[in-house]
């Protein structure tokens, strides 16, 4: 008998049916309540986790934040042991390992490891699903290994292409939709590198530069989202509300916007913003125990319109050797203008 028998083995029902993607989505409610309690989940922010699962790939943030206030109703009205079963009764063999991915991911600290009093619950969890313990280990280490790449400033996807700046030939980067050209902020001798795919195109070394562009194509429901809404607010909604906590609060928990304001007459109008990061950077220090751990940074980026295209470009400062921030509107304004000169290199097409 453990204290999460009366989740896992409650004889508790429910009128609410699930659909496998509720079910996974109900797998991470109920880890994130199971030892604590229903006022201390932030939804939203469990949305934003579960949004990268390709299970929802067809949701919208909004809709999966949904959602999690439907599960978080159920579990205050029927309980926990009655939102598992009906779990249960939902997951299909196609998302059971989705489900506990989901599950484990919300227990993870900053360290991305499993605190040894949440481990017991894990392992009920792993039990309750049927998982082999080989399976469920997997599971874990693939999370870990997604969250620490998406904190590098890598990308998840399979068709990233990662090039040396040496191995590039070129002191151009061309974007592969032909919407612009820019010179490579890094070199070779720092150890520079170029990672791009569809839609996004960092440039990194290893001092800790990091510069990034991310571009889409405008849709049309945006075009009349910017009508609707304005500029201004239609750019810090993108930014704030959109990016920032899907690239950086999802893997960098403590991260917070210090920083933000609309630059009307720059680059037709743009929206920037500073992101203090914790132990956010890219790169990381040697602890005197032999671990490493990731440097504090700030990260500025600035978000505009240019021909159709919605850009993002970020720029991170990382913090070496005990080194403290100035005020954060000094800080903002030595960001903003690395980014506003490195957006000036750019050519667009």
């Amino acid at each position: 008998m453990t204290k999460y028998d009366q989740i896992f083995h409650s004889k508790q029902t429910t009128a609410e049916s699930l659909s496998p993607e509720e079910a996974v989505a109900a797998i991470a409610v109920i880890s994130a309540i199971a030892d604590s309690s229903i006022e201390e989940v932030d939804a939203e922010a469990l949305a934003t986790v579960l949004w990268d699962f390709e299970v929802f790939d067809e949701y919208s943030e909004e809709e999966i934040t949904d959602i999690v206030y439907r599960l978080l109703e159920i579990s205050q009205t029927d309980g926990l042991g009655a939102l598992f079963n009906s779990a249960s009764a939902a997951l299909s063999d196609e998302v059971v390992l989705d489900a506990y991915a989901a599950g484990a991911i919300v227990l993870l600290d900053e360290e991305l490891l499993i605190p040894d009093d949440k481990r017991s619950y894990l392992q009920d969890l792993q039990k309750a699903l049927d998982l082999e313990d080989e399976e469920a280990e997997e599971i874990i280490q693939e999370i870990i290994a997604a969250i620490e790449e998406a904190e590098n400033g890598e990308f998840t996807d399979d068709e990233v292409e990662v090039t040396s700046v040496e191995d590039y030939g070129d002191q151009v980067y061309e974007s592969p939709l032909g919407n612009f050209t820019v010179p490579i902020p890094v070199t070779s001798e720092q150890g520079g590198k170029i990672q791009s795919q569809e839609g996004v195109v960092g440039f990194a070394d290893d001092f800790g530069t990091l510069v990034r562009i991310d571009y889409y194509p405008i849709p049309p429901e945006h075009e009349e989202e910017i009508e609707s809404l304005g500029q201004e607010e239609y750019l810090q909604s993108i930014l704030v509300d959109r990016y920032v906590p899907q690239a950086i609060f999802a893997n960098v928990p403590n991260a917070e916007v210090k920083y933000g304001e609309y630059l009307e007459n720059t680059l037709a109008g743009s929206y920037y913003v500073l992101v203090d990061m914790p132990q956010g950077s890219t790169i990381s220090k040697q602890e005197n125990n032999g671990n490493a751990k990731r440097l504090d940074a700030y990260r500025g980026l600035l978000t505009f319109i240019h021909t159709d295209f919605l850009y993002i470009v970020s720029n991170q400062r990382s913090f070496f050797n005990g080194e403290t921030p100035a005020a954060v509107e000094e800080e903002a304004k030595i960001l903003k203008e690395k980014i506003l000169d490195f957006v000036k290199s750019i050519q667009f097409n």
